[in-house]
């Protein structure tokens, strides 16, 4: 049985046609504008599926360098890429129909003595992607800067 342990909520606010100012609960999160690509809108931020692929990745980021790091949080050590394959479903609707990330890390970061006890772990820590899964394919992998593949979950 789940248990609730907190909430937030965010304000959209129209600005036009199908662009919408996001405004977050936090008080020194900016506003962002997102909007619908063509012929919907005019794609001057992005839409929900584009937030929906970088709340992933942002969140996979997050948690494998949590993992690794802790404490000493190298910078610039991490690079991630989402890519979010949009289907048509048997009602011809639009659909986010999978997610793929890849998070390049830094050697400092795979320096660390618990890497591989980290790659076995750090996808179930994610919030997002954890909840994303129930529904939507989710492939990840990790690899270091030569490209070199340390982990991969279909």
């Amino acid at each position: 049985m789940s248990e609730e342990i907190g909430k937030f909520t965010i304000h959209l606010e129209q600005e036009e046609d199908y662009a919408f100012r996001v405004k977050f609960d936090l008080k020194k999160a900016p506003d962002i504008i997102m909007d619908e690509p063509p012929p919907l809108g005019e794609r001057n931020g992005p839409n929900a599926s584009r937030m929906l692929a970088a709340a992933a990745a942002n969140c996979l980021s997050a948690s494998l360098m949590f993992c690794l790091a802790k404490e000493d949080v190298p910078t610039h050590n991490v690079k991630t890429e989402a890519t979010c394959t949009m289907i048509r479903n048997e009602k011809k609707r639009i659909r986010v129909g999978r997610l793929d990330v890849r998070i390049t890390a830094g050697e400092e970061l795979l320096a660390s003595r618990k890497l591989d006890r980290c790659l076995t772990l750090f996808e179930d820590f994610c919030v997002v992607t954890a909840s994303i899964r129930e529904g939507i394919p989710v492939g990840v992998e990790v690899v270091n800067e030569t490209g070199e593949l340390l982990h991969k979950v279909e």
